[in-house]
């Protein structure tokens, strides 16, 4: 139930328990319509509100009470009816605004949930629910700046308002900005110390700071305020399948949508880690959600990426490409996204290096305590596995996808602030100062965020002693594992639409002939077919380059036990195969030649 929906009925019945003539239902019936609702006796309560509808259809609070009803019991579209006739009957009554716009959020439609919790806010500006709903909504929206905004003038309001709280520490997670978030969140679970919601966000936090232990401990804490809680379940899950603890992973899944069936996320994710055969009882409950004309876009697109992996198990890779297709759209469409930024963001940095080089620090005048490895490439070309085996070494430790490169230097890249040796010198410091608290201890530690591609320019001037594995693999099947992979992340649009994906390999070739081109030996390839062909030969190699002593244990990166945080989690606890860059192939017949631009391998 949305903030303030069920204090607005109740209020509202309040203030006109004294009008109970002249076409209005006796205090006697609102006062058990009061009771059933408080008692979540839903069905008496809908059936005494539907009765005061039919008898007093000018009755606003009949409406009201309806809407509340059918809300709680989940009948949204029926929810919806009855709070639009509430807002026709009171349309300055700035609850009603409130309560239809938590109810299109509900249903999905974000851009009329925002007018109508403005319009609730206009009508009284001092309503705090409506200031959080909203805050909900543009958070939902993508616009988080905004919806930070709109939670702290909450808080400003109604400094011990828990909900505000959480929203704002799970907004400031999305917003990367973790430290703020794990305060706020804090804050949020000493105002509410039983809020189930407040430690799942918390564990979300935690777990993007790579504190798993904690994050694992936060989730089974909202579990046990709140067994019935499906986000936690399903967060716990992810967590689990990062752990590569794969049947508690999947168990967490099926208990999810055991409490929740129309939990999207967790169909897909639950799809992902299973085979299908023909007779798969999820398969059907997917297609059930499918077809049901009420879910929202975003629900309808993890529904399109988990049937697409049901039908390709299945081998009808034409229903599949279906829904990898409608699934995409969507994604894209949510996104908002247009392959103009990125060609305007790779035009910048190319733009922004010529300053940049000109202040490039020196070696010698650092102490060699901890020497980076970045990773780079196209995400899904290879480049986790390429972690699991270098951090099988001894002597580094795998840190996995670090936010901090875009973190502290992408306006610098971009050449969107001033750069001299000084700003320079800062960016080193505030990355190598998160970096050593993934380091444990060692020496060498990898960064293995691929699209660290595009800084690799101003990596390269402020850590001279760094090393660069650049991962290359066949572009079709590059491109194809992009644009079939659900991304959590919101910064990879591009996936989402086979002209985006190939265009955007475009201007991932050209830079790396740039940066190829000006930085000479300081990037090492690595090529991904050729590395499950010639495991040892390419693994020694890399090592050496490494300047490493070899350790024989990178030959079996399927036991390298750490925590695997990306879309490979599942393939790198196998033995490293071949063959998988042939899979594109399955869906050729339907890409309309959208590969055709690269050159045959």
């Amino acid at each position: 139930m949305g903030i303030g929906l069920k204090a607005s009925l109740l209020s509202n019945i309040s203030k006109n328990n004294r009008k109970t003539n002249n076409g209005m239902p006796s205090k006697e019936r609102i006062k058990r319509l009061i009771e059933h609702y408080r008692k979540g006796r839903y069905k008496e309560a809908e059936k005494q509100a539907a009765l005061m509808t039919q008898q007093f259809p000018s009755f606003m609070i009949g409406w009201k009470a309806l809407g509340a009803v059918l809300a709680q019991k989940g009948r949204i579209s029926d929810a919806l009816f009855a709070n639009e006739k509430a807002v026709a009957l009171s349309p300055k009554d700035a609850e009603n605004h409130n309560s239809l716009g938590f109810i299109l959020r509900r249903m999905g439609k974000l851009d009329l949930a925002e007018k109508s919790f403005k319009q609730a806010i206009d009508l009284n500006p001092n309503f705090v629910e409506a200031h959080n709903n909203l805050g909900i909504t543009l958070k939902e929206l993508g616009r988080l700046n905004a919806a930070e905004l709109r939670f702290r003038h909450a808080i400003a309001m109604k400094p011990l308002y828990p909900n505000a709280h959480n929203n704002l520490g799970a907004t400031l997670e999305e917003l990367g900005r973790l430290e703020e978030a794990e305060v706020i969140l804090n804050k949020a679970i000493a105002l509410e110390p039983n809020s189930s919601a407040a430690y799942n966000n918390l564990g979300n936090t935690l777990k993007k700071l790579s504190k798993v232990e904690a994050a694992k401990a936060c989730f089974k804490k909202a579990i046990s305020l709140n067994p019935d809680n499906p986000l936690a379940q399903n967060n716990l899950g992810l967590i689990l399948q990062e752990l590569g603890k794969l049947d508690e992973a999947t168990a967490c899944y099926i208990k999810a949508l055991a409490l929740k069936p129309d939990y999207a996320e967790a169909h897909r994710m639950l799809a992902s880690m299973k085979k299908f055969d023909a007779q798969d009882e999820q398969y059907s409950k997917m297609l059930e959600l499918y077809l049901d004309n009420n879910i929202s876009d975003e629900q309808r697109c993890h529904i399109n990426f988990g049937l697409a992996k049901a039908y390709d198990d299945l081998g009808d890779y034409e229903k599949a490409f279906i829904h990898y297709e409608e699934g995409n759209a969507l994604r894209k469409k949510l996104l908002n996204y247009d392959i103009n930024q990125d060609e305007e963001l790779f035009r910048q940095i190319k733009s922004a290096y010529q300053q940049i080089e000109q202040y490039s620090l020196e070696s010698e005048k650092f102490p060699k305590d901890l020497t980076p490895i970045f990773i780079v490439g196209m995400p899904r070309s290879g480049t986790t596995i390429v972690e699991q085996i270098i951090s099988s070494h001894s002597q580094v430790t795998g840190a996995g996808e670090l936010p901090y490169a875009a973190q502290f230097g992408s306006a610098i890249a971009k050449g969107l602030s001033k750069v001299d040796r000084e700003v320079l010198l800062n960016f080193r410091n505030n990355y190598l100062e998160k970096l050593k608290k993934h380091s444990s201890s060692k020496f060498l530690i990898t960064d293995k965020m691929p699209q660290n591609f595009r800084y690799i320019g101003l990596l390269a001037a402020v850590f001279p002693e760094a090393k660069f594995i650049h991962v290359k693999r066949n572009p079709a099947a590059v491109c194809w594992a992009n644009y079939k992979q659900y991304f959590v992340s919101k910064n990879l649009g591009y996936c989402y639409a086979l002209d985006d994906v190939v265009s955007y390999h475009k201007l991932y070739v050209n830079l790396m002939k740039f940066w190829t081109d000006t930085l000479k030996n300081r990037i090492y390839d690595l090529d991904y077919e050729s590395l499950t062909i010639n495991q040892e030969d390419e693994t020694r190699q890399l090592i050496n380059h490494l300047d490493l002593d070899w350790d024989r244990k990178c030959l079996s990166p399927q036991n390298n036990k750490r925590r695997v945080a990306t879309a490979s989690n599942l393939q790198v606890r196998e033995k490293l195969y071949q063959g998988s860059s042939q899979q594109w192939q399955n869906y050729q017949p339907f890409l309309n030649g959208a590969f055709d631009v690269f050159p045959s391998p």
